[in-house]
């Protein structure tokens, strides 16, 4: 049992969440999705969760393991042309992951993913939260662009807002 995690997890506060996310970012961020969205007809969804619940953290619960759940809550499945990307931030660990769904994963695959989950991660560690996330949705945005770029209509299926979970 790790202590040290759930000392972190036991101690985020939504005080804290609304520290690192003040409503400026979260508009940055939004803006950035609407923006990415019009350029592709992927959709994109940013989750914030600033700690695990008792349960699942005593049960060891890793952040890809929520970013599922998290992904199959939201809906972020169920878009007309299976392209739907989660971007989950689970605050407390400071672990992005990002889930994508089947059309998108099987163009672009676990290894980019990861690559640009490290990245935010590395922002997010000089203190830069907001620019962390817009460059991961903007990362993301060059890759549903390259597979599903606009073609006909463009619908937005999933809202654009952040969301806390």
């Amino acid at each position: 049992m790790d202590f040290k995690r759930i000392a972190k997890h036991l101690l985020m506060t939504r005080w804290h969440v609304n520290q690192v996310f003040p409503r400026d970012s979260l508009a940055a961020i939004e803006q950035a999705i609407k923006a990415s969205e019009t350029s592709h007809t992927g959709e994109i969804r940013f989750a914030i969760e600033g700690a695990l619940d008792i349960e699942p953290l005593l049960q060891g619960q890793t952040a890809r393991e929520r970013a599922i759940e998290v992904f199959s809550q939201q809906r972020v499945w169920d878009t007309e042309n299976n392209n739907g990307v989660l971007i989950y931030l689970l605050l407390a660990d400071r672990d992005v992951e990002i889930v994508a769904d089947r059309q998108v994963h099987a163009k672009v695959g676990s290894r980019e993913w990861e690559s640009i989950c490290r990245k935010m991660e590395a922002a997010f560690k000089q203190a830069d939260v907001e620019r962390g996330v817009v460059e991961g949705i903007q990362a993301v945005t060059y890759h549903l662009i390259t597979h599903f770029p606009v073609s006909g209509s463009n619908r937005n299926e999933l809202p654009d807002e952040p969301v806390f979970v």
